[in-house]
């Protein structure tokens, strides 16, 4: 295990007391993962973020602070291929994964470092890719956490028009050695660096801006379009989510958060697994982009007031889990339909309330 460094831009700095280290998995891959404690007091246990695709640690500054304040220790990581954890191709700024369940050991070596360093009760807050592949080892029975928070889990892919002819290409390319090109028309612009109008990730220009200047600065720890390898394990994990029993396996109270103006996932697939969820609420906001935590401050205060609700900081571990409703469960300040929140079939918008 060596020691590491943070990449410090002047405009978005990292929050102070950080601790950021390398740690390799069971097949051999470097991760980086980094730490802090909570700036207050009284302690809450610790949450695990787990990022979408492209992301790096630095990106969550805001939100790690935020977590922090709040009482939590924060513990987050990069994935294999992005960030500061190892590349696996020639071409460092190409997304690639070799197989799905090399992210199922990125996310198994986080879960032993969460479990050796780090007080319980254990939670989750997962975004995109990192939020499907937490709901997968809930449903596989291997992931360790008291509540799971899954903002835009990538349940399907809107950016791909004709998703069967994009499945058989990826799986076609994977299998005659393709694994490690990029994707058809893939190139190394990060799509955080792209032109603010039109962009997918955010409405919010000011913290767009500081996003992609953080991502153009950090060159070593951003990446372009992702891989042919990567397109076919995103597609073995969807179609995983997508069986029937899937929702109905998780066993873990999970609050499922969709963003109401998603183009990079889809925010329906999101609502048909919602409404199978036996485990807790879920909402859509009408107005936010794919990145909920990068959004306006109007929209964050909304992601906020569920989470507040629905992660309590309490020790879970005795039998609580049964305890009553939290607001956002009982369907109070029009957050979530209470039909959701019992975890019924049947509800508004296929699955997931509307904040209004």
């Amino acid at each position: 295990m060596t020691e590491a460094e943070f990449f410090h831009h002047p405009d978005y700095p990292v929050p102070g007391h950080g601790r950021v280290w390398f740690a390799v998995t069971g097949d051999g891959a470097r991760l980086r993962l980094a730490s802090w404690r909570p700036s207050v007091r009284r302690e809450k246990g610790t949450i695990l973020v787990a990022q979408g695709r492209a992301e790096f640690i630095e990106r969550y500054s805001e939100t790690i602070a935020e977590l922090r304040r709040r009482g939590f220790h924060v513990l987050t990581f990069d994935w294999r291929g992005q960030g500061g954890s190892q590349r696996f191709t020639n071409r460092q700024r190409r997304g690639h994964v070799g197989r799905l369940v090399h992210y199922e050991r990125d996310l198994a070596l986080a879960v032993a470092q969460m479990q050796e360093r780090f007080p319980p009760p254990y939670f989750a807050l997962a975004h995109s890719m990192g939020a499907a592949l937490c709901l997968d080892a809930i449903r596989r029975e291997a992931f360790p956490v008291a509540r799971l928070v899954a903002l835009a889990p990538m349940l399907g892919i809107s950016m791909i028009e004709n998703p069967r002819a994009a499945r058989w290409l990826a799986r076609t390319l994977y299998w005659l050695g393709l694994g490690k090109a990029f994707v058809p028309g893939g190139g190394d612009t990060a799509i955080g660096t792209k032109p603010f109008d039109g962009n997918r990730l955010s409405s919010d220009p000011v913290r767009y801006a500081r996003n992609a200047a953080l991502s153009a600065a950090a060159r070593e720890l951003a990446i372009g379009d992702p891989s042919v390898g990567w397109v076919h394990a995103a597609f073995q994990l969807m179609d995983r989510l997508a069986q029937p029993r899937a929702p109905l396996a998780v066993r873990v109270p999970t609050l499922v958060i969709a963003a109401g103006r998603d183009p990079v996932v889809s925010t329906p697939a999101i609502e048909r697994f919602a409404a199978r969820l036996k485990t807790g609420p879920a909402l859509v906001l009408p107005t936010a982009r794919h990145e909920i935590l990068m959004e306006t401050d109007a929209i964050r205060a909304q992601f906020w007031a569920a989470f507040d609700a629905f992660v309590p900081g309490e020790d879970l571990s005795a039998g609580s889990l049964a305890a009553p409703a939290s607001a956002v469960q009982q369907g109070e300040s029009g957050l979530v339909q209470p039909s959701v929140a019992g975890g019924e079939d049947g509800a508004a918008l296929g699955g997931a309330a509307a904040v209004p």
